[in-house]
């Protein structure tokens, strides 16, 4: 933390975990991960390898599939919702040609903009539900990995898949 002279308060210098200079507006697959703020389990529990959610897990789930119909461009591969995180590959495909810049209100959004959306949207339906306006639901900040090649996406979906088997072990289980 360092001061700023100007009004005492101190400030965070937070550096960007994004690969500096990639265009993550580009056509390709990105693997995310988002955890809830304190890594409470909002959305759900494990039992016998399945995950069962609450209303809230139910919530996120159908935000991350309205991407899909938000953002033309963009598809919803292999995601689970867990009690407490995320883990999801986001496709960015090449604009449709009737893709109308204008109409869906701007160019193609990078990355980082998508999740922010998911995260507003899914935590206004949420706090709707618990009446809890103004909560936080999500961490500041998520993962990402470019997905580099077919391996490595066969690899992720399967980790994905297996998420719900591995939460006795997984490190975001508190």
């Amino acid at each position: 933390m360092k001061s700023n002279s100007s009004d005492h308060k101190p400030t965070h210098n937070r550096r960007s975990i994004r690969l500096k200079g990639f265009d993550y507006t580009q056509p390709g697959a990105y693997f995310i991960t988002l955890v809830t703020q304190d890594r409470a389990c909002l959305f759900g529990d494990i039992q016998d390898g399945c995950m069962l959610p609450s209303p809230e897990g139910i919530i996120v789930d159908e935000t991350w599939h309205e991407l899909e119909d938000r953002y033309p461009y963009l598809e919803c591969d292999a995601w689970i919702v867990m009690p407490n995180h995320v883990h999801g590959i986001l496709i960015y495909q090449e604009a449709p040609p009737y893709y109308s810049r204008e109409a869906a209100g701007g160019p193609i959004k990078p990355l980082g903009q998508i999740v922010g959306a998911f995260k507003t949207m899914s935590t206004k339906r949420i706090n709707l539900r618990r009446g809890t306006p103004g909560a936080v639901v999500w961490q500041r900040n998520y993962y990402e990995h470019i997905i580099r090649n077919d391996v490595e996406w066969s690899r992720i979906r399967q980790y994905i898949a297996m998420n719900p088997h591995r939460w006795a072990a997984d490190n975001e289980n508190p």
